[in-house]
């Protein structure tokens, strides 16, 4: 079994389920890695589950390491910390594991960062720069690793984040992304969320989902008309929302973008 070689620095719960998760390396320095990329986190089978977590039949092996890829939500400039926002599934293998530590705690991460789902893809001088960002639930984490980093460096493209969610307390980063939208003027936010009629102190903002967005009047929405000329887009999250968005994007005009051919819709499914 791979010793435990990161611990919990930060442990904040958003909401009901959603966790923002902060690992410190142990014994090894933090790698370089692009914004948007993930690495891959572990805990023993014998590790405890959170209370009120489904039960496991057959129970894991208790000296077998339970592995999973997360994405990072943390700056690529950050060095001291890897952060990761985490939903928890309560029938699942590792996330009830990993919603029972404690600041201090320790687990295992992997020293490698991969993935392709990044602003490499794009050329700065490609297609005027615009760039908008969709994503469900936490496919808002790899997003949140970009606009970090990129704004922090005075990147002067345009950027939009579509987030959707249940409900407004399912909408992780949202006073941080709205801050951005505040003090960065090539910046837009636009939340939505799908049971407006749940909120307890009412919804002023998005309601329905995003591909409802997409029909609005979207240049009032971005700042900016998108078009495949001027625009990449990156879908993150529910694989229905990726699949009604880029056939509707498809027929836009826009194209996926592959190895062998480039194009303007970016996606990473998270399951």
């Amino acid at each position: 079994m791979p010793e435990l070689n990161a611990v919990v620095t930060q442990r904040v719960e958003l909401a009901p389920g959603l966790i923002v998760l902060r690992v410190k390396p142990e014994g090894w320095a933090l790698p370089d890695f692009i914004a948007g990329q993930f690495t891959v986190l572990g805990l023993p089978g014998s590790a405890p589950r959170i209370t009120f977590s489904d039960g496991e039949e057959p129970a894991p092996e208790p000296e077998k390491m339970i592995k999973r890829a997360y994405s990072i939500a943390s700056s690529s400039v950050e060095k001291e910390y890897v952060e990761f926002y985490i939903t928890l599934i309560r029938s699942g293998a590792l996330t009830p594991r990993l919603f029972s530590l404690k600041v201090g705690d320790k687990l295992w991460m992997s020293q490698k960062f991969v993935g392709i789902f990044t602003l490499s893809q794009i050329e700065r001088e490609d297609t005027g720069g615009n760039i908008i960002l969709l994503a469900t639930g936490t496919g808002i984490a790899p997003y949140m690793s970009m606009l970090r980093t990129e704004l922090e460096r005075g990147d002067s493209r345009c950027y939009a984040v579509v987030h959707g969610a249940r409900h407004s307390w399912d909408l992780g980063y949202r006073a941080e992304l709205r801050t951005m939208a505040r003090i960065c003027k090539n910046f837009n936010y636009v939340p939505v969320i799908s049971r407006p009629d749940e909120e307890p102190a009412g919804w002023g903002g998005k309601a329905g989902y995003i591909q409802d967005v997409w029909t609005d009047d979207i240049e009032t929405l971005f700042g900016f008309k998108p078009s495949p000329e001027d625009t990449h887009i990156f879908l993150c999250g529910n694989p229905a929302m990726i699949e009604t968005m880029t056939d509707r994007l498809s027929s836009d005009g826009y194209a996926e973008h592959t190895k062998k051919q480039p194009g303007q819709i970016h996606t990473e499914k998270f399951w």
